[in-house]
């Protein structure tokens, strides 16, 4: 964890910086314009008003520059957070989602915690578009994300790896939990139509469940999370 606001000022320092302000707000000036003065190489007998001047206008400076980079660092931290986020749906996008894998798969490795993917796809989404309109699809696939989302945990994970694709990784559960958890996701997907406009468009979901093993390559855990997916459909279909 980082510690923004531990304080980096020697024990002498303190006590001079609270003697001097105990002392009164003139005296804690020329001490304050002391320290600075000695620390750019000037002695006392140099702060004349033309240099007292000069070192109020360069700690004016170095005061925006400190701000202009505290701003910059914020505004990066913003762009990476956009850059991580599926260009549709409320979710993280593929690159974001496989990183959150490989975190959870390290941690798994190191303190033998389990965890699961849920690959999940939609059935006949084409047909929607294709009845309804693209702008359609879209509002389905924005109201998938947002149920698989309010029906995790805020440690679990849910990304939209392509197309009607989404996938939801969960912390903390072994297989037979995460089985359990897909199958209360999809029903929460299922058990209402997407309203878009006078339409009601119905969603199916399939599913596929697999267990993180420790230390596991983040493509190849997807990779298998979709497999079982797909041969869970297809056993479906020829039931």
């Amino acid at each position: 964890m980082k510690i923004t606001s531990a304080r980096t000022e020697s024990f002498s320092a303190i006590r001079r910086r609270a003697l001097t302000e105990a002392a009164g707000p003139a005296v804690a000036r020329a001490v304050v314009a002391a320290d600075t003065a000695g620390f750019l190489g000037l002695a006392e007998a140099d702060l004349t008003p033309q240099v007292q001047a000069a070192l109020k206008t360069l700690m004016v400076e170095i005061d925006d520059l400190r701000n202009e980079v505290a701003r910059l660092k914020f505004k990066l931290g913003e762009a990476q957070g956009l850059a991580d986020l599926d260009v549709l749906a409320p979710v993280l996008n593929r690159r974001a989602f496989l990183r959150e894998i490989k975190r959870v798969s390290a941690f798994a490795q190191r303190y033998g915690s389990p965890a699961s993917l849920v690959f999940f796809d939609l059935d006949g989404f084409k047909a929607v578009n294709d009845r309804f309109g693209h702008a359609a699809g879209d509002e389905a696939l924005k109201a998938v994300a947002g149920r698989l989302q309010a029906n995790v945990r805020e440690s679990d994970v849910v990304g939209r790896i392509g197309g009607d694709e989404f996938a939801v990784l969960l912390v903390q559960a072994d297989q037979q939990t995460a089985t359990a958890k897909a199958e209360t996701l999809a029903a929460a997907v299922r058990e209402m139509p997407v309203q878009v406009g006078e339409w009601s468009v119905p969603l199916r979901i399939s599913w596929g469940v697999r267990e993180i093993e420790a230390g596991a390559d983040p493509e190849v855990a997807l990779a298998e999370a979709d497999a079982a997916m797909f041969l869970k459909k297809r056993v479906r279909k020829e039931a």
